[in-house]
C-alpha cells in the first residue's frame, strides 16, 4: 500500500496517547475511526482532544474556523467493526502483550489484506506482537513521543517479517502529518530513544546515590548544557564537533567509573516500593503537589509547543 492509497484511519485507543495521534490524523485531513472499549473513554479522549485543539488555536496552528472540521471528521465507537474500512490502523492500549495480541487478532478479522497495522508501544517487541497475525508483514511499531501532540518524533521500527514497502509507507505517512519520522534498521528493546534515555537515567541516579549532585542539580547541568546542545545536534555528531580524540580520551578513563551494574535500579525500586511514582503520585525526586509544580508542567508544554510552532514555520519558509 501506498502513501495514495491511505484514506481513512483507524485509530485504537483514546487515552493520553491515543487521543493524540487521532487529533494528529483528522488535523491532517484524514477521516479517523477513533475505538475504545467504552464510552466514558471516549468522551475523555474527546475532551482531551478539543482542549489539544483549543491550545493550537491559540498558537496559531490552526484556525478557529478548522476546528469543527477536525472534530467532525473523528468518528467514535466501542465496536471494532467501525475499523472496516481502515487503511492504516494504530494502536495505544496497555502495554501488555497478552492484550496486544487480543487487540491486533481483533483488527485483523476486520481490515483487509493491504491495511497497515501500526503499534505505538513504547518498548515491546514488534515481532512478538506479530506472532498471532495471519499476515505479519504489514505490521509494525509507530513510535509516538508523549506528549504526542507536542513532540515530532517517531520511530518507525519493522518487526523481523516487516515489509520494507510498510516501512517506507509509515514513514512517509508520519512525515506527510508533520511529524519527524526516524526509521530504525532493526527491532531493539528500548528501540532507540528509550535505550539512550534509559542509559543517561541510570547515570543520573548513580550520580545521586553516590552523593555528587542533588536532583535538581542534576536536572538543571543537563538542562543547560546536553539539553540545549543536544536539541540542535545529536550526541554523535556533537561528538564529531567536539573532537573523537577528546571522546576517545575521555573514554580511557570515565567508562569504568560509569554505572553499568545489571537489573533494576535501586533508587527507582526505592521509591516505587514507598509509592513515590512521580507525578501521577504527587512525589517522586520533586513534589508534584501545588502552584509551582503545575506552573513546571505548564512550562514544558509551553516550551514545546514555541518549538513546534518554530518548525512549521521554518517548514513554511523551506
Amino acid at each position: 500500500m501506498k502513501i495514495d492509497d491511505i484514506k481513512v484511519i483507524g485509530n485504537i485507543g483514546a487515552g493520553t496517547m491515543g487521543h493524540a495521534t487521532a487529533l494528529q490524523f483528522a488535523m491532517r485531513g484524514y477521516p479517523v475511526r477513533l475505538v475504545d472499549s467504552s464510552r466514558q473513554a471516549l468522551d475523555r479522549g474527546r475532551g482531551l482532544i478539543e482542549h489539544d485543539l483549543d491550545t493550537f488555536i491559540g498558537a496559531g496552528l490552526i484556525s478557529q474556523d478548522q476546528r469543527e472540521s477536525v472534530l467532525d471528521r473523528i468518528q467514535e465507537d466501542t465496536d471494532y467493526g467501525i475499523l472496516a474500512d481502515a487503511d492504516f490502523v494504530i494502536e495505544s492500549v496497555l502495554e501488555d502483550m497478552d492484550v496486544k495480541h487480543q487487540v491486533w487478532q481483533q483488527v485483523e478479522a476486520i481490515v483487509g489484506e493491504q491495511t497497515i497495522l501500526a503499534t505505538n508501544t513504547s518498548g515491546l517487541g514488534p515481532t512478538e506482537i506479530a506472532s498471532v497475525l495471519r499476515h505479519p508483514q504489514r505490521f509494525l511499531v509507530a513510535h509516538f513521543w508523549n506528549p504526542a501532540q507536542l513532540m515530532p518524533l517517531v520511530e518507525v521500527v519493522p518487526a523481523a517479517n516487516t515489509d520494507q514497502g510498510v516501512v517506507d509507507t509509515t514513514v512517509e505517512l508520519m512525515n506527510h502529518i508533520g511529524k519527524h519520522a526516524v526509521a530504525l534498521s532493526t527491532e531493539s528493546l528500548g528501540f532507540v530513544g528509550n535505550r539512550i534515555q534509559a542509559a543517561v537515567i541510570r547515570e543520573c541516579l548513580n550520580i545521586v546515590e553516590r552523593g555528587i549532585a542533588t536532583p535538581q542539580a542534576v536536572d538543571e547541568i543537563v538542562t543547560y548544557s546536553l539539553g540545549r546542545r543536544w536539541s540542535i545536534l545529536g550526541p554523535i555528531a556533537s561528538a564529531d564537533l567536539g573532537g573523537l580524540d577528546v571522546f576517545d580520551n575521555i573514554s580511557k578513563y570515565l567508562y569504568d567509573d560509569l554505572d553499568n551494574r545489571p537489573g533494576e535500579d535501586p533508587i527507582l525500586k526505592a521509591k516505587v516500593q514507598a509509592g513515590q511514582l512521580g507525578a501521577k503520585s504527587g512525589q517522586g525526586f520533586y513534589s508534584w503537589q501545588g502552584a509551582e509544580s503545575q506552573a513546571m508542567i505548564a512550562d514544558r508544554d509551553q516550551r514545546l509547543l514555541e518549538a513546534l510552532v518554530a518548525d512549521r514555520k521554518k517548514e513554511k519558509d523551506r
